[in-house]
């Protein structure tokens, strides 16, 4: 019976034929980006933007859908990286077996993270994943294979499935298109099925669910786990992008990069964190060779936006295109 009374208090609202039409002409146009992309722009460029747009995408599912901030995501990250660069450098895994070795670890390293931290709320929380994350970090600074501060340098990207040869960038290109893809409606199917339902009723009243009869912490755990799969995806696949897994990608920093992703796009918007994806990488890409210092123009934009737009880029967007209707 509370199953059921939960089931529909936390189903969202029929949606507006307006919003489908918008959701299903936006996926075509993004389609249409994705497929013409390599043609316009720089392909090993925008398949950097499309991993961390997974990644950015990846934590979002955790923070603005369960509504716990991890400071410690990199560990996922370049956690796989290492996992998926060894394992075909030194093992001659093809890449396809590499990614799932990759993402697999990285799954276990989410559980046994998320199992630690879980119990924990707000800042305890978000110190806990931050302390594990960077006791990984000097695990992977210190461990024989992953080579210290030099990292796993000239990974071949090999064949996939034996006959596709990603050290062509056109191949190379639609392939992490697909990772892209198959994570991002992996995550929409998340969110709009009742696990997705529950996590966000979570997030809203997490008391109100626990009277309801269900094992929140269970739950929890579980889209922790997803979350850090799926990033250890985004983080595979970038390893045999640029054929390089190193300590960058494990590093306090880069969790911080992928919060102010969220941030900027919008928590708790899917197409927010590949929004603010794309702005960072392309900041990052376009002012590293003026004299602008790069954090500096990036923490101007951030505080703007957090000043200007509370919701986020497309947060906002979405908040004028419904007062608009």
């Amino acid at each position: 019976m509370a199953t059921q009374t939960a089931a529909t208090a936390v189903a969202p609202a029929p949606e507006a034929k307006g919003t489908s039409t918008r959701t299903i002409a936006l996926a075509i146009v993004g389609l249409l980006i994705l497929l013409a992309a390599p043609f316009v722009i720089y392909p090993v460029f925008v398949m950097k933007v499309l991993c961390f747009a997974l990644f950015a995408a990846a934590f979002n599912l955790l923070l603005g859908y369960v509504g716990l901030l991890s400071f410690g995501h990199a560990a996922f990250f370049g956690g796989a990286a290492y996992i998926c660069a060894y394992s075909i450098k030194a093992w001659n895994f093809p890449p396809e077996i590499a990614i799932l070795a990759g993402t697999l670890f990285a799954a276990a390293l989410g559980a046994v993270i998320g199992y630690l931290a879980i119990r924990r709320q707000g800042i305890y929380f978000a110190m806990i994943t931050l302390a594990l994350s960077q006791m990984f970090f000097f695990v992977c600074l210190q461990a024989p294979f992953t080579g210290g501060e030099d990292g796993i340098q000239g990974v071949p990207r090999g064949k996939l499935l034996g006959f596709i040869d990603l050290g062509d960038s056109l191949a190379m290109y639609y392939f992490v298109a697909a990772v892209f893809l198959f994570g991002f409606l992996a995550i929409w199917r998340i969110v709009n099925s009742p696990f997705g339902n529950i996590l966000k009723a979570i997030r809203e009243n997490e008391q109100r669910a626990i009277s309801l009869g269900y094992r929140v912490d269970h739950y929890k755990l579980g889209a922790f786990v997803i979350s850090a799969a799926l990033t250890g995806l985004a983080g595979a696949v970038k390893a045999i992008v640029f054929q390089l897994a190193s300590l960058t990608d494990v590093g306090w920093q880069m969790s911080g990069e992928v919060i102010l992703m969220t941030l900027l796009g919008g928590i708790g918007t899917l197409v927010g964190p590949v929004a603010g994806a794309a702005l960072v990488v392309s900041l990052e890409n376009y002012l590293a060779t003026s004299s602008f210092p790069v954090p500096v123009v990036i923490g101007t934009i951030f505080v703007a936006c957090v000043l200007m737009f509370r919701r986020g880029i497309v947060g906002e967007i979405n908040a004028f295109l419904d007062r608009k209707k």
